[in-house]
């Protein structure tokens, strides 16, 4: 059995399908999402969706990024609103159909309800197996999962703060690696590889180190980690 995690999509559903047909799932595998679906790419609605169809079909971890978290504030709060809309919003907003001149508050009516479920009730904060640490964007190393702030684990940059205390590899996001490569640290690895600007979506499988990348051109590359 693979465990596929796969970084930060951003609304970049043609990198997702086109690294998909790459990685080409099967029943066996267990595929990991870590978070920031929504926001700053062209299809934040299609992304959820295909999202919602990978459910159906296999098994999947969705862990929640700060762009949910952005996004779900913003429904109920005005001030929020704004703030989402300067960091992707306004991209998520026309990808259900809103009309450019009126992106309002009132467009949330738009999102599908098992669009909002998902990202309410189905995206969890983190995910452990026996050798690895999941979560969108980093832990501190001396504390246990259960007992970290929210901040850390969907805010902060990474950083090389030393290996986490329970001895696990950390697989996260979040931290657009500009490069377009996965940054890895040795007990830490960030997959998040700025797709939606000039970067790659990555999927990397997490106990050999192979790695498949797709941009939102449709190009396709592939590796191993170094």
């Amino acid at each position: 059995m693979r465990t596929l995690a796969i970084g930060d999509i951003h609304g970049c559903l043609t990198a997702l399908d086109t690294l998909l047909d790459m990685v080409a799932p099967t029943d066996n595998d267990r595929i990991v999402t870590l978070g920031d679906y929504v926001d700053r790419g062209p299809d934040s609605r299609g992304v959820i969706d295909r999202v919602l169809d990978l459910r159906t079909k296999y098994e999947t971890i969705h862990l929640m990024g700060n762009h949910e978290i952005m996004m779900i504030e913003a429904r109920d709060d005005a001030m929020a609103f704004g703030s989402w809309m300067q960091y992707g919003g306004e991209e998520t907003l026309l990808s259900y159909e809103a009309p450019w001149d009126k992106l309002t508050r009132e467009q949330f009516d738009r999102i599908a309800s098992e669009h909002w479920e998902f990202l309410t009730e189905k995206c969890l904060p983190y995910y452990e197996t026996d050798t690895h640490i999941f979560v969108h964007a980093n832990v501190l190393p001396d504390l246990p999962l259960d007992e970290q702030e929210d901040e850390t684990l969907f805010w902060d940059k990474f950083a090389n703060n030393g290996p986490h205390q329970s001895g696990k590899t950390v697989i996260c996001g979040h931290t657009s690696q500009k490069s377009g490569w996965p940054l890895n640290v040795g007990h830490s690895i960030c997959i998040d590889t700025w797709v939606y600007s000039e970067g790659w979506l990555t999927c990397l499988d997490v106990d050999r180190g192979d790695f498949w990348q797709a941009n939102e051109k449709g190009q396709r590359r592939s590796g191993v980690l170094a």
